[in-house]
This record gives structure tokens, C-alpha cells and sequence, in this order.
């Protein structure tokens, strides 16, 4: 397959060192990995390392023959860009900053953010007002320091589908603000996947290759934590138009290995049931 499959890092135990992440995922067979910058203090952090400790990921990295090439960043869930709060929106971007110039010093080329006006807060014209504001302001960032930054379709109605995106798009109108599809969260909303993806294409730097259910009726559907092959993504379909339209990006397994007795196990199980689907679809 000419198209890299990468590993999401909240699928290994957290319990794992850098360099232990790394070499599993390369005996895993995945080509790369994405770290997650999430709201946790814990990871956060990872943002003010000093170059010795950057030097030594980018060491383990080496080692291990498996680069970081994308950033899963959801610090904004808990500062987000358009909170009401300007001392919050001032943290938002501070943050962004620093993980632009993480990605820079790392080789990472993208930087996945969540597509939330505000999360914690209550949304409105506002919360959106301000956040067109500070995603304008990061776009900037990333263009300086030449790294891709690509919104992820998320699991609440403000950016539930490409469609959605493209407004953003059409508003900010920079070359480093692109999308990078979660098509497990475009099935659940039940989208049209296969126009999404067709709508969106040229914009496309990264694919999210996750399980979900889709929300009907009162049922809020299941975002994660959903067994590949127990869910309603037709993946190869998804797949098919994929190639159709031929995508040549990466794709990342997402899942989250914390939750499951045999994370590893289940990790090479998934694998072999995607990679399955990939070749049903083309690929």
C-alpha cells in the first residue's frame, strides 16, 4: 500500500515509555505514530520540554525507524479559542504556539485540532465570533513555522462534517488550515460520507480510521471506545471513494488502548481487520 498507516498513541498503554511505544508500534507494523497533546496536565507539559528531552524523542524516534509525523491536539477542549473567558482565549493561543513550535522542532507535519468553538462552555454567535478570531490567529502561527494545521470532524454538532469545515475554510482562506476527516465521526452523524469525502478531497492531509455508531432518535451514538467490526462504518466504501478520488495522505488507527484488557492484541487485531477493508476498498 503506498499510503502510510500510522498508529494513534492513545492506543498503547500509557504506561509504556517513548522508546517502548515506538518499537512496538514499528512490530506492530504501523509506519508511524501520532502523539496526543490532550487536556490532561500531564500531556500538556509535553509542550515546555526542554530541547534535551525533544532531542530525545527525536532519538527514540531514530532508533525505533518510526517517525512522529502528526499531532492529535486537544488542549483546546479545555482552552478553547472561542471561550468567553480573554484570559482562556489568551491560554488558547499560547498553547497553539507552543505546539506549532514543538511540531517544528519534532519534523511533526500536521497538527490536528478539535473542531469545538468552546467545549465546557454553553455555545452561541459569540463563542463562534471568537473562535474564527483565534483560528484565524493560528493559521498564522502555523504558516510562519511552516506546519500544517488540519481540524478534525468532530463528535458535537459544530464541525460534524466536511461541509461544515469549508465555511472555516472559506473564511480563514490560508494553504495551513485544512481538514483531517475522523470518518468514524462522519458515519455517526450519519453524513453522506462518500460526497463528504468527495467535497472535501482537496483538502484532505490525514484520515482518522475509527469505529462508531451512529446517533437516531434519543440515542447519542458511541464515539469511541467501540470494537473495529461491532459499529456501523462502512469502511469500505469509505475506502473505495477514498480511491476513487485517489487519496494518496495517511491513515491513523484511532482507539484507546486503556480501556482494553489486551490493548496490544486488540491492536494487531484491528490492523488486520482495516487493512482488510483497505484492500476490499482498492487500496
Amino acid at each position: 500500500m503506498l499510503n502510510l498507516l500510522g498508529l494513534y498513541e492513545k492506543a498503547l498503554p500509557k504506561s509504556m515509555t517513548w522508546p517502548d511505544k515506538l518499537a512496538t508500534a514499528k512490530q506492530l507494523g504501523f509506519d508511524f505514530v501520532e502523539i496526543s497533546v490532550d487536556e490532561s496536565e500531564e500531556r500538556l507539559s509535553r509542550l515546555d520540554w526542554t530541547q534535551r528531552q525533544r532531542a530525545e524523542l527525536g532519538q527514540a524516534s531514530a532508533n525505533a525507524g518510526v517517525p512522529i509525523m502528526s499531532m492529535c491536539f486537544s488542549g483546546h477542549r479545555k482552552y478553547p479559542l472561542g471561550s468567553r473567558d480573554p484570559l482562556v482565549r489568551q491560554k488558547s493561543l499560547e498553547l497553539m504556539q507552543k505546539a506549532v513550535d514543538f511540531a517544528a522542532d519534532m519534523g511533526i507535519r500536521v497538527i490536528q485540532l478539535a473542531g469545538y468553538d468552546v467545549y465546557y462552555e454553553t455555545p452561541g454567535p459569540d463563542t463562534r465570533e471568537l473562535f474564527i478570531e483565534g483560528l484565524r490567529q493560528a493559521a498564522g502561527m502555523g504558516a510562519r513555522r511552516q506546519v500544517m494545521l488540519a481540524i478534525e470532524i468532530m463528535d458535537t454538532p459544530f464541525i460534524n462534517s466536511i461541509q461544515k469545515y469549508l465555511e472555516y475554510d472559506r473564511l480563514i482562506a490560508s494553504p495551513w488550515l485544512t481538514v483531517y476527516p475522523d470518518i468514524g465521526n462522519l458515519s455517526a452523524w450519519r453524513n453522506d460520507v462518500g460526497a463528504e469525502l468527495t467535497q472535501g478531497i482537496s483538502r484532505i492531509v490525514g484520515v482518522h480510521v475509527k469505529e462508531t455508531k451512529q446517533v437516531g432518535g434519543s440515542y447519542p451514538g458511541q464515539f469511541r471506545d467501540v470494537p473495529f467490526g461491532e459499529g456501523d462504518v462502512d469502511f469500505v466504501s469509505t475506502f473505495r471513494t477514498l480511491k476513487q478520488l485517489d487519496y494518496r495522505g495517511p491513515f491513523v488507527i484511532e482507539m484507546w488502548g486503556d480501556s482494553l484488557p489486551d490493548p496490544l492484541a486488540e491492536i494487531a487485531r484491528s490492523r488486520r481487520f482495516v487493512c482488510d477493508k483497505l484492500k476490499q476498498g482498492g487500496y
